[in-house]
């Protein structure tokens, strides 16, 4: 059992390109984003969390996508039930096809261009909020982990609830995105960091680490946010950490 692996095309796909980089949506993505919208009171509110969930998670992407392209890859991003991927593509080579190979310090900096894209957007639209007349006030997530939000005028309606929904998704799944849990940015990053220390046993460390971080982030899920999905989400990645450790023989 493997989340964030790509989904089978299907004929209800949406499919368009930015800057030249391939986007596929596929039809899993947007019920996903419907459910994450239904605390919602209203159609509108609801359709507002969709737009702001759909807008991050392709800045997200696309912050993945130019890092490959900056380091020569290609790649195309899919949207879907999990989120998103970045997926690089084979480039011809003689008569067949290869991928280009990146060092370890380029797969950190594009596992870190996604949460940084998404961090960059939430300051440009807390400015934008803030130039208008919104209030910037910090909050915490767990906690103890301090984040600037936005408090906005009530006659901004649903620019405003949009612009709130933007700062949230992007700061608060930004900071999840870099917990050291694979296949997460924040595991790729610590998978590559130890790796580079530790040819050798980088790898085994990292997925202990996920393995604990996955289970730890589960119950601080449950606990302090009361949500179900994140507790189900970094149980699984936890247990699929523990089972990659099984099938590759290392304990």
């Amino acid at each position: 059992m493997f989340l964030f692996q790509v989904p089978p095309p299907t004929r209800f796909d949406l499919r368009f390109s930015v800057a030249g980089i391939p986007v596929r949506v596929h039809p899993l993505f947007w019920l996903i984003a419907l459910l994450f919208g239904s605390g919602s009171n209203s159609l509108l509110g609801i359709l507002t969390w969709v737009a702001a969930i759909f807008v991050s998670i392709l800045v997200h992407e696309l912050g993945h996508a130019f890092a490959f392209r900056r380091f020569g890859q290609d790649s195309q991003i899919i949207l879907h039930f999990a989120g998103g991927l970045t997926v690089p593509e084979a480039v011809s080579w003689g008569a067949s096809y290869a991928r280009v190979a990146l060092t370890s310090n380029q797969q950190i900096a594009v596992s870190l261009a996604g949460p940084f894209a998404g961090f960059l957007l939430a300051a440009l639209v807390l400015a934008i909020s803030a130039t208008l007349g919104g209030t910037v006030v910090p909050t915490f997530l767990l906690g103890f982990i301090p984040i600037p939000f936005v408090l906005l005028p009530p006659a901004w309606g649903i620019l405003g609830a949009l612009f709130i929904a933007l700062i949230w998704v992007n700061i608060f799944w930004g900071i999840i995105n870099l917990m050291p849990v694979y296949p997460l940015d924040g595991g790729n990053v610590t998978r590559y960091a130890l790796i580079q220390r530790d040819p050798w046993g980088g790898l085994r460390t990292s997925l202990w680490i996920s393995v604990a971080a996955g289970a730890a982030l589960a119950v601080a899920g449950l606990l302090f946010l009361q949500s179900i999905y994140m507790a189900l989400l970094f149980g699984l990645l936890a247990f699929q950490s523990y089972q990659m450790l099984q099938s590759a023989g290392r304990w």
